[in-house]
């Protein structure tokens, strides 16, 4: 019989980004950190679908107050997704990423976070950007940085905060491992907005703080002036957005890696410099997170392949020599409408289903 966490991983790996193995075996030690041999016979009958403590004991045949008791106790671990209206709890299976991992923000130690960055190191990176369909996407801070181009409201990303009923905000899980190990950056902790039901599942937990619209915009602006890049999940109608850097997050650090960036990510923009207008300064060359940008006979010059259209070299331009350019019709990438959407399309494109 294959071992309950062999089976747990591959149901992982079955789950939307996947959760490869490695030939040390070290994805199962993580595993064995964070789920009991209970908890893990437990995911295996649960599904992406939320489901009351009721209906899952009726279906497994479980007392009723037990199986209440125990998907609560694995909800507050991050194991499992939480779903409350008025008095009633509803609980689902999540991947591991975009999931298990970033609900680990309070649980967190050494150990963990250097055994969660030898596993990325190892096998998950090359998972975040091998598909068709990424997990996040890049978009601009706000329209103005798009030069006489209509942008859509989820390419706009306050727009994207004016259109959420319920906003929580939480330190950055990938900033948050980092310092564990005793590295990372400068950069704001404060960083990543939930929206919806799981702003209520991270307040619950004690992982976030129900802020305001305006709150949420403030915190993406100075995130943006201190060079972070701003990726909402990849559908129309994002669960959460983050504000990321090339030396922390997962998701920038494998794009990073990619030969062409741009196409990885599939940003609808690019950064057009005016040659004329540029001074030389570099600012722009600092900011880029992509390495996209260099010095030419001391005027910056954009690879377009690993522009992935940020903004972030537009809005710190001392003479306005920098903006974006919406691409061409035929390259314009239209995000899934649903996080759910986005989870199936992956998969489908894993062949897991």
């Amino acid at each position: 019989m294959t071992d309950i966490y062999e089976q747990l991983r591959q149901r992982l790996d079955d789950m939307a980004t996947g959760f490869p193995a490695t030939k040390g075996g070290l994805e199962i030690k993580i595993l064995k950190k964070l789920f009991s041999a209970a908890d893990a016979e437990m995911f295996l009958m649960m599904t992406p679908m939320l489901e009351a403590p009721e209906s899952v004991a009726k279906r497994l045949n479980l007392p009723v107050e037990d199986t209440a008791t125990h998907l609560e106790d694995m909800a507050r671990r991050g194991l499992l997704f939480r779903h409350r209206k008025n008095d009633l709890a509803r609980y689902s299976a999540v991947p591991f990423v975009v999931g298990i991992f970033e609900f680990q923000l309070n649980r967190i130690d050494q150990e963990l976070a250097e055994d969660l960055t030898a596993y990325y190191e190892a096998a998950l990176e090359e998972s975040f950007q091998s598909w068709g369909t990424p997990v996040m996407r890049t978009i601009p801070i706000n329209k103005t940085l798009v030069s006489e181009w209509p942008v859509a409201p989820y390419e706009d990303a306050l727009k994207v905060i004016d259109d959420q009923k319920q906003i929580a905000v939480a330190q950055c899980i990938c900033r948050t491992m980092s310092k564990k190990i005793g590295k990372g950056c400068d950069k704001p902790m404060e960083a990543c907005l939930i929206f919806g039901s799981h702003a209520s599942y991270y307040v619950d937990n004690g992982m976030g703080r129900y802020i305001t619209k305006d709150e949420a915009k403030e915190i993406v602006r100075k995130n943006e002036e201190a060079g972070l890049v701003i990726q909402p999940f990849n559908s129309q109608f994002a669960g959460g957005m983050c504000s990321c850097c090339g030396c922390c997050c997962g998701m920038l650090r494998s794009l990073k890696k990619q030969a062409s960036p741009a196409e990885a990510v599939k940003s609808n923009y690019f950064a057009q410099i005016d040659a004329d207008e540029c001074t030389g300064c570099e600012t722009c060359v600092d900011r880029c997170q992509m390495d996209a940008i260099e010095m030419l006979d001391d005027k910056a010059a954009i690879t377009l392949k690993r522009c992935i259209g940020c903004g972030l070299c537009v809005t710190t331009c001392p003479t306005e020599a920098i903006r974006l350019v919406k691409k061409s019709d035929d390259q314009l990438y239209l995000p899934p409408q649903t996080g759910m959407e986005t989870y199936i399309r992956i998969a489908q494109e894993r062949g897991k289903i």
